[in-house]
C-alpha cells in the first residue's frame, strides 16, 4: 500500500533502503526522542527495518519526499498494536523538522486508519519533545490526562511521556490524500 499526500509519498520499505535509512536515523541526539529502536542504530537494524513485513491493519511506511531523481527518505510512520488498542508512531529526520512533513504524514495515515476501520488511535510523546506534541495537537489528538514512563533505549532509562487519543468519526479519506494499493 502507498499513500500520496500533497508533498509526500508514503511507501513500504524496500530491502535496498537500508543504507539511506542508516544515514538518516544514525544521529544519537535524534534517537533520544524515539521510544523503540536501537542505539547506536546499526546496519543490521536498518536492514531489518527496511525488510519488515507489512500488516494490512497496522501498516508502516517510509516517509519520502519526491525529488527530480526519485525520492528522499525523510522519516517513518506506523500504526502498532498496544495493550489498549492502536497507537501511532512517527519520526522525521532532523534536517526536515519544522517544515510540516510530520503533520502531513500523520494526517495521511489517519485517513488510512479511518478507511481500515480504526475508530480510536493513541499516541505518546516524551515530555522533552514539544515538537511532537504540536504535531499531535495540530492533527486532532487530545490529551488523555495520562502520563506514563516509557523506556527510551537512547537514554537507557524510563522517561516521562504524555498520552494523547483521537476518536475517528466515520470512515473517509482526508482531503488531499490518495491511497494506492500495489498491483
Amino acid at each position: 500500500m502507498f499513500i500520496r499526500s500533497e508533498r509526500l509519498f508514503l511507501r513500504p520499505g524496500w530491502p535496498e533502503d537500508w543504507t539511506e535509512l542508516l544515514s538518516v536515523i544514525g544521529d544519537e541526539a535524534f534517537l533520544r526522542n524515539l521510544d523503540s529502536g536501537a542505539s547506536p542504530y546499526t546496519m543490521g537494524d536498518a536492514i531489518a527495518a527496511a525488510r519488515r513485513p507489512q500488516d494490512r491493519l497496522l501498516p508502516h511506511f517510509f516517509v519520502t519526499l519526491p525529488t527530480g531523481e526519485g525520492t528522499k527518505l525523510i522519516g517513518s510512520i506506523w500504526l502498532r498494536q498496544v495493550e489498549d488498542g492502536v497507537e501511532l508512531g512517527y519520526w522525521i529526520a532532523r534536517d526536515y523538522c519544522g517544515q510540516g512533513y510530520a503533520t502531513e504524514a500523520v494526517r495521511a495515515v489517519l485517513s488510512l486508519a479511518a478507511a481500515l476501520g480504526h475508530r480510536r488511535i493513541g499516541a505518546v510523546h516524551f515530555v522533552g519533545n514539544p515538537a511532537s506534541r504540536r504535531v499531535l495537537e495540530k492533527t486532532g489528538f487530545r490529551l488523555t490526562g495520562e502520563r506514563e514512563m516509557r523506556f527510551s533505549l537512547e537514554q537507557g532509562a524510563e522517561v516521562s511521556s504524555v498520552s494523547f487519543g483521537l476518536e475517528i468519526a466515520g470512515s473517509g479519506v482526508l482531503e488531499g490524500t490518495q491511497l494506492m494499493r500495489a498491483a
